[in-house]
């Protein structure tokens, strides 16, 4: 596939800020579909580390026939960087820093200074408010979310968040590069927790007060939602690849906005205080083999 072939609702060129598990699934999604992709990060070591990732997950889509490309020209299109400068000239940057208020911002104010004025940028927050985000850029009328899932390459599904002055422009062309993306867009107005995050981070907080309540085991209360309601993954389980530390701080955003219903059990905060964050360190509500 060339850049000729990128499908006509799609950016032919975009940018990821953030080469973590998150933005090098995002990345990923772009690439596979033709766009040429520029990943920022901030360091040398931490740029090569998201190549790897991005590199991978491509490697992985052709070999299970989910992507009839060729590995050397997919992976020609993919460009590494630690420079913002380098998101010039890109119609679209999807900035995936990890959920904190002063980093986004201060990402996307750096994002924002690149770009063309009609170029347009996404947050992949999973909670914060995207209009608060939006009065801190010049042109919030370019601004949406983009709330990808976790694992990128596996989800079909995508929430569109618009923000009160993102412009209809771009909230239609938003759902158009998900289509095109081959997934599914969940169209929501900003509201704390959006809807996933609200409804996901809900039942795990129930799930984990069984926990400490003693209701029933870690895994049984998964198995209830996976076997009972077809959740192809239990909420616990769900919380560890997500991360705990994420949780604890999404759990207390909403808290804070929304009130106490949201308020985060003690055995996550002993979990997050012990280092317990799930997958990422081994331990969470399931131990993770290394």
């Amino acid at each position: 596939m060339s850049n000729r072939e990128v499908p006509a609702n799609l950016p032919a060129r975009t940018g990821v800020l953030g080469g973590g598990r998150m933005g090098a699934g995002i990345a990923h999604a772009f690439l596979i579909k033709g766009v040429d992709v520029l990943v920022v990060e901030r360091d040398d070591v931490s740029a090569e580390a998201a190549r790897e990732r991005v590199e991978s997950a491509a490697l992985k889509s052709i070999e299970r026939g989910a992507v009839d490309a060729n590995f050397e020209e997919l992976a020609s299109r993919l460009t590494v960087s630690t420079d913002y400068e380098d998101f010039a000239g890109r119609q679209l940057v999807v900035e995936a820093v990890p959920e904190d208020w002063d980093l986004k911002v201060t990402a996307l104010r750096g994002i924002e200074e690149r770009l063309a004025d009609d170029a347009y940028i996404a947050s992949n927050t999973s909670s914060l408010s995207v209009n608060g985000l939006a009065r801190e850029l010049k042109r919030p009328e370019n601004f949406l979310g983009l709330h990808f899932f976790n694992p990128v390459p596996a989800s079909t599904l995508i929430e569109v968040v618009l923000g009160e002055r993102t412009s209809p422009g771009l909230a239609a062309a938003a759902k158009s590069w998900v289509e095109a993306l081959g997934k599914t867009a969940v169209v929501v107005n900003d509201a704390p927790g959006f809807a996933s995050s609200r409804l996901g981070v809900a039942i795990a907080l129930e799930a984990m007060r069984m926990v400490e309540e003693g209701v029933a085991s870690a895994e049984d209360i998964d198995n209830a939602m996976v076997l009972g309601y077809k959740h192809p993954t239990g909420p616990l389980k769900t919380t560890d690849i997500v991360g705990l530390d994420v949780r604890l701080g999404i759990a207390e955003y909403l808290q804070s906005t929304l009130g106490d219903r949201f308020a985060p059990p003690q055995i996550l905060k002993d979990k997050v205080a012990r280092g317990e964050l799930g997958r990422k360190t081994g331990k969470g509500f399931f131990d993770w083999p290394s």
